[in-house]
């Protein structure tokens, strides 16, 4: 991932165009007009070998003529040119090019022409926006390196789009409507610049407050999540991912491999960074008006007022096709309201205040609802009547917002002439207003579903499973075993004693070979078993008649095997055939049959798959999406997120079943995932639950071979290789690893035990308090990006373990440079654990391929200064007068660690 040379692209100096036209109707004709005309500051340059000069401004005949170098160019000719002109560019010391040329593929003589103008670029670091993109807008520098139809206005979204056709619609779109952008990126066949390198970028960017992205596919999905959970931290992210269908359906081993589909995928990927996805392009934009009015909700419960009923019943029915609920009013409400309403008000939610609701009627009803502690947002509805001015009622709403600052409110002034006025007073009171019921209630879910994702990335997770080091090597044994055998699918009973290393609880399962051995496992067992065909042929052994249940005797078991055996042989005589599993026959009361497994995706790597089970999986569809790795926060939503989670909750005399357990096998299922790469799909179908936990009854896996190939996790999972066991100067033995997100509550305890001095010393001020936010953000970190090491002491009597100190490594998205920080809990001072956590850091980012480390150190901070100096920092060149001191080392000058 890399923002560099982006100043080339958004801050020119110099701009040049190679492959301006005169020509009416040529895109080099219009790029030329948007360039010249678009207001930039400094030269803008024509490259035509043919013209004296473009749109009455002196052309020149080649790149090599050109009087000043450029630090940004556009081409825009013929594709088999392109390669040339981008290495003529790149050696002339041009430092960003924007291809608009299509047709970049393989020529007549097999040379990938892509590939060529990418090799041409890269000696000399310059960046590549497109090919085949229909370019970049910068409104307020003046940049529209574009041949789209106009010039937007200035504003503080970004667009960033695969598509120059959506590009184009959106700014005629955004025109009508008087909305500006910061930027305007199209990224066409991404050679270069992608999404991720776009969002690194606008996640710092001052003029962008919300990014809008248009997406077909990703292409390098690691780069993506970590950039687009950095920037979902920062800015409003909104997203629209074209092709809802899944393409990604394929033939699969398993049922969760079917079911995984692309577009679920990616929207689990979405969710997980913080992004907030929407279906169509106006939505993206109400999306991002109403997230900027800086309305917050708590949960999906809404309110609804209005003075008409049918208008009210709308909002109902969009309300819950959004998956939202309507509030419920609470008895002293009523009360209330009974009181100042007339005896025809509707008494419940909706809040129907009747048609000839004046303002001060509308003010009423919000003095009672603002104060419903178990309602999230009001929709204040108006329909135009011949007794009440709809100015009134708009006039009472204002006054709502001022009275209780915060108090979330959606309005719909339903009509034309009437309540065009109120619509506008709303807008310039910045008071969110919507033209339908519809379009507000799916604002009030944009705003639910922003929250919730926002929410998922600082929720505090509990502690983790931990896998022993001897059942992953059993494990793995497993695996290769079978692979070196030629098996590409494990046999049921290898499939569960799979689960079993991994923790996840399992029945117990026998082999046998023949009918009279399935009889004589049975006698093991004891009645009532089940009995079921083995081959690696069969995936599904239920629709094959592969599966025989409640057998209650030997003599049964062996005539069953016998008849199964024949059918088998009959319908599938070339099918191999390994025998037979038996196992007890498992009834639990009220139980539910779920489904959960691992399915591999061609773009993100690994996903865990939650839902409903039994035969009917594929057809029911119930089903949630994870990508790894899962904590118990994001296993439980996963549940939650699921229609049989409604089940799952208890209901009638059924008891609920206990989620923690079920989070459990997704938790274990996600580091099955990340350590056992060779595992490319397993099902567990079904996962029985109920009051009394969880069992695996059958599970499926299929194996592969790990090459090149194959994609790993989009998400860095915990990097254990980092782990290791350090002894400070006065002989205590202590673990330095990885921070993990459920090291919140211990970092936060360090915290409080640091004197205000530390505290300052560290953070370059008072830290008056270290709330959750900071705490999440401090401890839920992307590894991809940074590295905490945390020193761990003993655990107490409670069986706490604390932290003594952390060190901690941010590197730019070029992995070039790092800032590095350190604290030590003060009682710890004077051990020599700084310094020992300074050489851990050190080694890290020496391992991490970094060129250079720095940190900024208060001047009175002495002992940190000298600890600097003996480890290899210099002091960069800084201002006596600052109180900071800037301290760097080259890592290549750093010793061995």
């Amino acid at each position: 991932m890399s923002i560099r040379n982006f100043d080339a692209i958004f801050s020119p100096r110099a701009i040049a165009l190679v492959g301006a036209s005169n020509e009416p109707g040529t895109v080099g004709r219009v790029l030329a007009e948007n360039l010249l005309r678009g207001g930039f500051a400094g030269p803008v340059m024509t490259v035509n070998p043919h013209e004296f000069a473009i749109q009455s401004t002196l052309n020149y005949r080649s790149i090599e003529a050109l009087p000043v170098t450029p630090d940004l160019a556009v081409v825009a000719t013929p594709a088999a040119s392109v390669p040339g002109v981008i290495g003529e560019l790149a050696r002339r010391g041009c430092r960003a090019a924007v291809v608009i040329s299509a047709g970049l593929g393989v020529d007549a003589d097999g040379r990938d022409l892509k590939q060529a103008m990418l090799d041409a670029a890269r000696p000399h670091l310059m960046r590549i926006v497109g090919p085949n993109c229909i370019g970049v807008i910068s409104p307020a520098k003046g940049i529209n390196a574009s041949f789209a139809h106009l010039t937007p206005r200035s504003g503080d979204i970004a667009l960033v789009s695969q598509s120059g056709a959506i590009v184009t619609s959106v700014l005629d779109w955004a025109d009508e409507r008087g909305i500006g952008f910061s930027h305007v990126m199209s990224l066409g066949d991404m050679g270069d610049v992608d999404f991720g390198d776009m969002l690194d970028f606008l996640a710092g960017d001052r003029a962008t407050r919300s990014i809008l992205l248009y997406v077909e596919n990703v292409t390098h999905a690691k780069k993506f999540m970590s950039a687009a959970r950095i920037a979902a931290r920062a800015k409003h992210v909104v997203v629209i991912k074209a092709g809802r269908s899944a393409e990604g359906a394929r033939a699969a081993q398993s049922h969760t491999g079917a079911l995984a589909g692309s577009d679920v995928v990616y929207d689990a990927a979405f969710r997980r960074a913080g992004l907030l996805r929407v279906g169509q392009l106006d939505e993206m934009f109400e999306a991002a008006a109403t997230l900027a009015t800086r309305l917050r909700v708590v949960d999906d419960r809404l309110t609804i007022l209005t003075n008409g009923g049918g208008a009210g019943v709308l909002a109902v029915d969009a309300l819950e096709a959004e998956g939202g609920r309507l509030a419920q009013l609470s008895e002293a409400a009523i009360a209330r309201l009974d009181a100042v309403m007339p005896a025809a008000w509707s008494r419940g939610n909706p809040v129907d205040i009747v048609g000839d609701a004046d303002g001060a009627r509308y003010a009423a009803a919000l003095a009672v609802l603002g104060e419903e502690q178990d309602s999230d947002a009001i929709l204040v509805i108006n329909c135009p009547t011949a007794v009440a001015d709809p100015m009134q009622g708009a006039l009472a709403v204002a006054e709502a917002t001022v009275q209780r600052p915060g108090l979330p409110i959606l309005t719909t002034w339903l009509g034309g002439t009437a309540a065009a006025p109120a619509r506008d007073f709303f807008a310039t009171r910045k008071i969110a207003t919507f033209d339908g019921p519809d379009k507000a209630i799916r604002a009030f879910m944009h705003l639910h579903r922003y929250r919730r994702n926002q929410e998922m990335l600082m929720e505090t997770p509990a502690a983790g499973v931990v896998i022993s080091p001897a059942d992953l090597e059993a494990a793995r044994t497993l695996v290769r075993q079978a692979l070196a055998a030629g098996s590409t699918m494990l046999t049921e009973p290898e499939s569960k004693q799979l689960l079993a290393l991994f923790g996840i609880p399992i029945v117990r399962t026998l082999l046998a070979a023949a009918p009279e051995a399935a009889a004589a496992r049975f006698a093991e067992i004891g009645g009532p078993a089940v009995l079921k065909i083995v081959s690696p042929a069969i995936s599904h052994k239920s629709d094959v008649g592969g599966v025989r249940l409640d057998i209650r005797s030997a003599d049964e078991m062996a005539a069953a095997a016998k008849a199964m055996l024949q059918s088998i042989r009959q319908a599938m005589p070339d099918t191999p055939l390994d025998g037979f599993s038996v196992q007890p026959m498992v009834v639990r009361t009220d139980a539910q049959e779920l489904i959960a497994g691992i399915a591999s995706d061609p773009t993100f790597g690994p996903v865990v798959l939650f839902g409903r089970g039994g035969k009917a999986t594929e057809v029911i569809g119930d089903r949630a999406i994870g990508l790894p790795p899962l904590n118990s926060v994001l296993a439980r939503e996963m549940i939650v997120s699921t229609r049989i989670s409604k089940l799952l909750a208890g209901f009638r005399d059924v008891p609920p079943v206990p989620l923690d357990k079920i989070a459990d096998v997704l938790i274990r299922l996600s580091e099955l995932a990340v350590l056992l790469p060779e595992v490319a799909e397993l099902d567990i179908n079904p996962l029985l639950a109920n009051a009394g936990g969880v069992i695996a009854l059958d599970a499926r896996v299929s194996i592969r071979a790990v090459a090149g190939a194959v994609v790993g996790p989009a998400i860095r999972p915990y990097p254990r290789e980092f782990e290791q066991r350090i002894e400070i100067g006065d002989g205590t033995k202590l673990l330095l690893r990885p921070i993990r997100p459920e090291d919140e509550g211990a970092l936060v305890a360090m915290v409080e035990r640091c004197t205000p001095r530390d505290l300052r010393l560290r953070f370059m001020g008072q830290m008056r308090a270290f709330p959750h936010q900071t705490a999440a953000r401090f401890s839920q970190i992307d590894y991809d990006r940074e590295m905490a090491l945390v020193a761990m002491g003993e655990a107490d009597a409670s069986g706490t373990v604390p932290i003594l100190g952390v060190v901690r490594l941010v590197s730019d998205p070029e992995n070039e440079a790092a800032e590095f920080a350190v604290l030590v809990r003060s009682d710890m001072k004077g051990r020599g654990l700084g310094y020992r956590l300074m050489t851990a850091i050190l080694d890290y980012g020496r391992r991490r391929g970094l060129k250079r480390i720095y940190g900024e150190i208060l001047r009175e901070n002495a002992t940190m200064l000298r600890m600097a100096r003996e480890l290899g920092f210099e002091t960069a060149d800084t201002d006596p007068q600052d109180d900071t001191v800037k301290v760097v080392v080259a890592v290549d000058s750093l010793p061995a660690g």
